[in-house]
């Protein structure tokens, strides 16, 4: 390919767009970090005021009868639920085992069938720590939350088609009581929840339920850091789509449909087929070196209408952030899979008609995802195959003027000016057009931002082995670093350096088509691309860096064929002879600039015949 300076200008514009991205998310995590990590010292140092020299038996147990006096004392009318033994009921389906508990009559974890952890190897387990529950009337002048109450737990009842249904009893000395009714399809990873209350009246305030879940999130994927950056709270509001993750509160002024806490391959969503009508959420994304990532303290509110006995039908998703799947739960759901958000939407139309349907559609007989990614690529660079072949023929027409742009500049020596008029001349004479060689730069950028959201969230790509890599949806390491340098890591990844010294190659081939440079920063363009590039990709999915290695690589080829064996140079030249021949009609555009440009000369000449005076 032959390519003018505006080419290597393309592409500091794209590397410029690549830093100021990352650079700007980077910027708000690391400013939300830094407060969070000031609040939980914080809590730390009076926490640690507050703990005592010696935590012994004796005051354990003091413990224990302290806290089981509150909930009696708070338990009123449930004063049998106060005290208990938890009783774990467990039950399966295809893809997933969850495991209940009477304290609360809540799912207290889930375990899915189909994925490992990058930890351990072990199965992916959600909703280890969480708490789900609400507040209840247990006398006149008392509450409690039913996680605090023991509830009785029913016999598990297996349907004709497989369904199961598991329930919760919680009956008040008054008459009152609540249902749990949990309902799980054979192979399904939403779990219908019906609460049912008899003495509404009497249990809820002013006929409010008011539902809290507390939820904290653990490491699932090769690195902690990474995943907390990819975590955030998705939600419906108002029955559209929203989501936080550089802030930590939203209060909700619409109806809302589902809050999910979202890791980056897997969520817990909790829906209310009816809509809560208020409420909140304050979200702590942690920023110490454990393994944990993120604490969620949810606040919903139903307002029921006046009635004894009333039925709230609630999900709960437990399961994979997959594109596929999540289309099929709750409106809106599907758009937990980042496909491009916020300045980047662009790039989700893309995704979801283009890259994804590709993806797939090779997938269905391709079973290595390596080699899917580079169909993919073929697929992307034949699609635009034409607009590339067009920048190359530009080029083509660029190394045919060269000798003449030369002689131009030693002719014009210093005067930028008299250079600028006489090239935009060339340039109209020949029929080029001086931007046609920043094509391809340019059209990467869209197409990057695509691959790198598509890549961030294909759950398909986890997991999948390919060449040296164990995790297509992560970076490869092939050596680790004793120290950690500052947006570089600790690791050294291949595939960025192939990535890397490809990109390389194709800087240096393009700049020896260029005219001469007198401005350094031109010349060393080469060496500054590819070592921001470097900087970029050491940390992002190896699918990602793979896709660019082989993009740079049929680049090389294509430039190298369709220079050497597809266009034909002195043909070219012909054209452009003949073109010159040919009487041209001047723009409006180009007659005022042409203008502008001759004013300017004229005053520069006036200038330069000005004797100084001192």
């Amino acid at each position: 390919m032959k390519t003018d300076k505006n080419t290597v200008i393309g592409f500091v514009l794209l590397g410029l767009l690549f830093f100021l991205y990352f650079w700007y998310s980077n910027k708000q995590q690391n400013e939300l970090l830094v407060v969070k990590q000031r609040q939980e010292d914080s809590l730390r140092r009076v926490s640690a005021a507050n703990i005592k020299p010696q935590d012994t038996v004796t005051a354990r147990i003091d413990s224990l009868k302290r806290d089981s006096a509150v909930r009696v004392s708070t338990a009123g009318d449930f004063t049998t639920a106060a005290i208990g033994t938890e009783q774990l009921l467990t039950v399966e389906n295809k893809v997933m085992k969850i495991t209940f508990t009477s304290k609360g009559a809540r799912v207290k974890s889930v375990e899915l069938k189909n994925y490992k952890s990058a930890v351990d190897g072990k199965p992916v387990i959600l909703s280890e720590k969480d708490q789900l529950g609400y507040s209840i009337n247990t006398s006149a002048n008392q509450s409690s939350q039913t996680t605090n109450l023991f509830f009785t737990a029913l016999p598990p009842v297996l349907q004709a088609d497989g369904t199961q249904v598991i329930g919760f009893t919680l009956t008040a000395s008054g008459g009152q009581q609540i249902t749990h009714q949990y309902i799980i399809k054979p192979d399904a990873y939403m779990i219908d929840w019906n609460l049912g209350m008899t003495g509404a009246d009497k249990l809820l305030s002013q006929g409010v339920l008011n539902v809290q879940w507390k939820a904290e999130t653990f490491q699932l994927e090769k690195t902690a850091e990474y995943e907390r950056q990819m975590s955030n709270i998705c939600f419906s509001e108002g029955n559209e789509f929203d989501y936080i993750s550089a802030k930590s509160e939203r209060i909700f002024e619409k109806p809302i449909q589902w809050v999910s806490v979202v890791q980056q391959f897997f969520n817990t969503t909790l829906i209310a087929k009816n809509s809560f009508n208020s409420g909140q959420v304050q979200w702590i994304r942690k920023t110490d070196s454990s393994n944990a990532l993120a604490t969620t303290d949810v606040t919903l509110q139903i307002k029921m209408a006046a009635a004894s006995s009333v039925n709230v039908p609630f999900q709960l998703y437990f399961g994979p952030s997959d594109y596929a799947i999540l289309k099929k739960q709750a409106p809106e759901m599907d758009k937990i899979v980042n496909l491009g958000r916020d300045m980047y939407s662009f790039v989700r139309p893309i995704n979801k008609y283009i890259i994804m349907s590709v993806f797939d559609f090779f997938a269905g007989f391709v079973k290595n995802y390596g080699w899917v990614v580079l169909l993919l690529t073929l697929f992307i660079r034949l699609v635009t195959a034409p607009l590339t072949y067009s920048s190359y023929l530009s080029g083509a027409k660029m190394k045919v003027l060269r000798p003449e742009l030369d002689t131009l500049k030693k002719k014009f020596g210093t005067d930028q000016q008299g250079f600028a008029m006489e090239q935009m001349k060339l340039f109209r004479e020949a029929g080029v057009n001086p931007l046609g060689g920043c094509i391809p730069a340019l059209l990467q950028i869209p197409i990057f931002f695509a691959l790198y959201s598509f890549f961030n969230s294909n759950i398909a790509l986890r997991g999948q082995a390919f060449l040296w890599t164990n995790d297509l949806s992560s970076y490869d390491s092939i050596a680790h670093l004793p120290f950690n340098i500052p947006a570089f890591g600790d690791h050294i990844s291949l595939f960025t350096i192939t990535a890397v010294i490809t990109s390389f190659l194709i800087s240096i081939y393009n700049m020896s088509m260029t005219p001469t440079q007198d401005n350094p920063a031109l010349k060393y363009m080469p060496y500054i691309f590819p070592f921001m590039l470097l900087f970029i990709f050491n940390k992002l999915p190896s699918a990602l860096t793979w896709y660019y290695t082989v993009s740079n690589i049929i680049t090389l080829g294509l430039q190298f064929v369709i220079q050497n064996y597809i266009i034909n140079h002195d043909r070219i030249l012909a054209k452009i002879d003949e073109k010159r021949k040919t009487p041209k009609k001047k723009s409006k555009w180009q007659e005022r600039y042409d203008q502008m440009m001759d004013s300017q000369k004229k005053i520069q000449g006036l200038k330069s015949k000005t004797p100084n005076k001192k």
